[in-house]
């Protein structure tokens, strides 16, 4: 992808402390590198010497093509072990270090007077310390203090590294190095959002449910109607993760006045969730905390009737430099079987680009490990539409990641109702890092033959890769409560929760028919799965990256297309493809 060759001046340093290492700097040989800054970035010039960096090196795994392997065979519908999820120990035998690769990194670091702690369960990730001066010289690298110049946030990165030609066979990557954090993520969650009076709560008078049901706004109610989600609670023990990032964390009362206004046939006193932190998170129900939490609790909480929900939550000083996405990968992949959420949703999102591709397939691949368990992982795409590349050309489309890893399914957006269209921030398109998986083949197929010669968007993007979204649900006008207003929020990240919320209630009706519960979805969405869809055919997607852009419009058609993916999903008509009884019985 990148096309510069970087050279190094040759220079042996024998570091201060340290016993002479058998790599000289002549052994280095270029691992990574990238050619430009991400926009936003400016570099200040190098990081003091004396900094101390935490850095991660991923071993290489045993057999990683064995786990995709391994997670396709438990998730096609037409393979003997469909449904058979491995456990956390038969997954760690595919990710787990080659003895070799780890026996030579860990003597490489004792020669340079370093120590390496295990930071994932199957030790395929480690992590020590050492300052600036010594990495530089370790792995050929400038590390350089990079300013966001819109926040004032601050990174320490270099823009290429090396390794010993001894050790590229058996580290897969350094980390952080040449991959630039999302601070644009960081600081805007839901991207579309307003309020519907600027006036305190108590001058306020909902809409209740049984009013009105998608005319002042999407509500539990509405959603119910709109997808034939049942109401009734579940009988069984299911478990529903949400993910929490930047501090975004939902309030135990503000759920509490959603379900007396919208739910009011459950006990609003005697439902919530359960929260958990990773990275040091910490429940401090913070008040001034933007509504994107508040809007994924309200909305599985309140359509997942009686689930046990977890909000999973970081600590607000992520360490490990990609927005938090790999430590809550590690964190959930080290959790044992019982504990694991058969159901997660994420509603965030970031460039695609931004990140290099190594570290970017390794979070897809925890993803898969995740997967091959049972676990279903559901991504909201993001709200830009096609997206714009800033990076490394803005005339092309800009993906977004989770959205495009293979091993997840990606959740785009439609707005109204009867009929629901396309909604015009839907993100969608194809990546640029993955290529289109085996189950998706028919389906984008048919879609880039359609548009075939007739396409405006020819050669913006890379069509070979994997298609995103994979479905959508409504996007527009959901009433959330938040810090003594009630709001209208727009995002994908809104269609997210109510999907993840459907899984968990099928997986309720699974449980009780003494059947395995869904996990990884996308073989079966392509192939038996297609018949529980309502077709999108009308909407559009668009947005344009800079004043002398062309407006970038994506259409929804028949069949697959990049702003609703297959279509909107029926609950019913999930049951009966799961061969159970449809919610109305229930």
């Amino acid at each position: 992808m990148l096309a510069l060759r970087l050279t190094f001046t040759l220079l042996l340093v024998r570091l201060c402390g340290a016993r002479p290492s058998s790599h000289t700097r002549r052994d280095l040989r270029v691992h990574a590198y990238r050619n430009v800054v991400p926009a936003g970035f400016a570099d200040v010039g190098p990081a003091s010497p004396d900094q101390t960096l935490t850095l991660r090196l991923a071993l290489a795994q045993s057999d990683p093509k064995g786990l995709i392997d391994a997670l396709y065979r438990v998730s096609d519908p037409a393979s003997p072990t469909y449904r058979h999820w491995l456990s956390k120990e038969q997954v760690a035998q595919f990710v787990a270090p080659k003895a070799e690769a780890a026996e030579t990194v860990n003597a490489w670091l004792e020669e340079n007077g370093l120590s390496a702690t295990s930071s994932s369960a199957a030790g395929d990730w480690i992590s020590f310390q050492v300052p600036v001066n010594k990495a530089n010289e370790l792995f050929g690298a400038e590390y350089n203090v990079y300013v966001h110049q819109e926040s004032g946030t601050q990174v320490v990165r270099t823009l290429s590294y090396s390794l010993p030609a001894s050790l590229q066979p058996h580290i897969d990557l350094v980390h952080p190095t040449i991959s630039f954090p999302d601070i644009k993520l960081e600081t805007s969650t839901t991207q579309a959002k307003r309020f519907i009076d600027d006036v305190p709560e108590r001058l306020i008078k909902p809409a209740h449910a049984n009013s009105t049901v998608c005319s002042q706004g999407t509500t539990p109610a509405c959603v119910q109607e709109l997808y034939n989600i049942s109401a009734a609670p579940v009988r069984n023990n299911v478990t529903l993760g949400v993910s929490v990032f930047y501090g975004n964390e939902p309030h135990y009362a503000y759920l509490t006045t959603f379900l007396e206004n919208y739910r009011t046939d459950v006990d609003a006193s005697k439902t919530n969730y359960t929260f958990v932190g990773w990275d040091g998170g910490v429940d401090t129900q913070n008040p001034f905390a933007t509504a994107e939490g508040d809007l994924d609790i309200q909305y599985t909480v309140g359509v997942a009737t009686g689930a046990y929900v977890t909000s999973y939550q970081e600590g607000g000083n992520v360490t490990d430099g990609v927005s938090g996405f790999l430590d809550e990968a590690l964190f959930l992949n080290a959790l044992d079987d019982s504990g694991l959420p058969q159901v997660l949703s994420t509603s965030y999102a970031y460039f695609e680009n931004n990140w290099d591709f190594d570290v970017t397939d390794k979070i897809c691949q925890a993803y898969a490990q995740l997967g091959a368990r049972g676990s279903t992982l559901v991504f909201a795409t993001g709200d830009a539409g096609a997206g714009c590349d800033f990076i490394t050309n803005t005339t092309d489309f800009g993906p977004n990641f989770p959205a495009s890893c293979p091993y997840i399914t990606a959740v785009g957006g439609t707005s109204g109702y009867y009929p629901e269209v396309g909604w015009t921030g839907s993100s969608g398109g194809f990546s640029n890092y993955f290529a289109r998986p085996w189950y998706q083949d028919t389906a984008v197929s048919a879609y880039l033959d359609k548009i075939a010669g007739t396409d405006p968007n020819a050669g913006r993007y890379n069509a070979s890769g994997r298609g995103f979204p994979d479905l959508a649900l409504k996007a527009d006008n959901y009433t959330v409560y938040d810090a003594g207003y009630w709001l209208h929020v727009f995002g994908t990240s809104a269609s997210c929760p109510v999907f993840a919320s459907m899984i968990t209630l099928l997986n309720d009706r699974l449980i009780s028919a003494g059947k395995p519960t869904v996990g990884f979805l996308n073989p079966w969405l392509y192939s038996e799965g297609s018949k529980v869809f309502t077709d999108v055919t009308a909407g559009s997607s668009s947005i344009r990256c800079s004043d002398d852009d062309p407006l970038r419009v994506l259409n929804a058609t028949e069949g697959w297309d990049p702003v609703t993916g297959l279509g909107t999903p029926d609950f019913d008509r999930l049951l009966d493809a799961f061969g159970l009884c449809s919610s109305v019985s229930n």
